[in-house]
């Protein structure tokens, strides 16, 4: 009976384990074959987003080479050599204009700008209290005649200037600007910092910049003058700095370069004459809207504190009807 029995179990066992056994070889193959399933799709996506990732690349760098970089209109040779950056006082935050170098600035454009250049935008009065007093501007433009309106007659008189008139022109008209210096327009020089790309460096380093000759190799048309800085590097003004042109009145050296700096900063000046007062009202607005600013702040926090530091409690609602601690099969029943 016992041996019986130890037959029957180890009959039982021996099934149990052939099962297992088969159970195991067939999870296996079922993972085998989901994994070779799975294995394709994945070697799919990865080809893919390849392909996509190498396209974005390539699209970009097309894009790049066509459109992204910089566009010349003109080659370095047209375009003339770059300005050299110089420190300006004048251009820094806390700096105001040197009105000893306007002065002399001014008395080098007089001196040996104004017979070719013009200055129609300025009017005599903008000189009083920058560089010169009110004597002194009073004087500079009596020197020069204005028209006055038409008498009964028709006929137009002349006058000394006023301070209310614009510093004149030394030509009549373009054409007459052409024909005293060969086909060449002399342009104004009231805004000529700002209509120039490099400003007062270009302006400076246009001035300093003639060479005794030309180097080897350039080619400079006849009538003009060699300049690296201007643009075609041909230019129709010739140098006109030269050292002691000008007797300074405070004695200061009259150098190229001296002057070059004297009446580039005057030339500036004549285009953003308002430059120290906007200085100025930009600082008084920048101190003002400070303290503004920190009042603000201030009065966000103190309206908002209540809001910001209360405490919101949730109270529920005590459950009725139910007996306390109940099992949950005595609830169902």
């Amino acid at each position: 009976m016992f041996a019986r029995t130890s037959l029957r179990t180890a009959r039982a066992f021996a099934n149990a384990k052939t099962g297992a056994t088969r159970t195991v070889v067939s999870q296996q193959r079922n993972a085998s074959s989901q994994s070779s399933a799975e294995s394709a799709p994945t070697w799919k996506n990865t080809a893919t987003l390849s392909a996509s990732t190498i396209l974005a690349i390539g699209s970009c760098t097309w894009y790049y080479t066509q459109f992204g970089r910089t566009a010349h209109a003109m080659t370095m040779q047209e375009e003339g050599l770059h300005a050299t950056p110089y420190p300006w006082e004048h251009e820094k935050f806390l700096k105001t204009y040197d009105h000893a170098a306007l002065r002399r600035g001014f008395q080098v454009y007089r001196e040996v700008c104004a017979s070719c250049h013009s200055l129609k935008r300025i009017p005599w009065r903008t000189l009083v209290g920058t560089m010169m007093t009110v004597d002194e501007a009073k004087a500079l433009a009596e020197e020069n005649e204005y028209d006055t309106e038409p008498n009964n007659e028709g006929e137009i008189e002349k006058r000394p200037g006023k301070l209310s008139d614009y510093i004149p022109s030394p030509y009549k008209n373009d054409e007459a600007a052409r024909a005293a210096n060969n086909g060449a327009l002399p342009p104004d020089l009231s805004l000529m910092v700002k209509a120039r790309h490099g400003g007062c460096n270009y302006i400076f380093s246009l001035l300093t910049g003639y060479p005794e000759e030309p180097p080897a190799g350039a080619v400079v048309q006849s009538g003009l003058n060699f300049n690296p800085y201007f643009p075609g590097t041909g230019i129709a003004m010739a140098r006109v700095l030269y050292d002691g042109l000008v007797d300074y009145e405070d004695g200061t050296p009259a150098t190229t370069s001296q002057m070059a700096k004297d009446v580039v900063e005057f030339l500036n000046w004549s285009a953003e004459p308002e430059m120290d007062d906007r200085k100025k009202m930009g600082w008084k607005v920048m101190a003002i809207g400070s303290v503004l600013f920190a009042l603000s702040v201030w009065i966000k926090r103190y309206k908002w504190s209540v809001v910001k530091t209360r405490k919101l409690q949730y109270n529920p609602p005590a459950l009725t009807g139910l007996p306390n601690k109940m099992n949950p099969r005595q609830a169902r029943r």
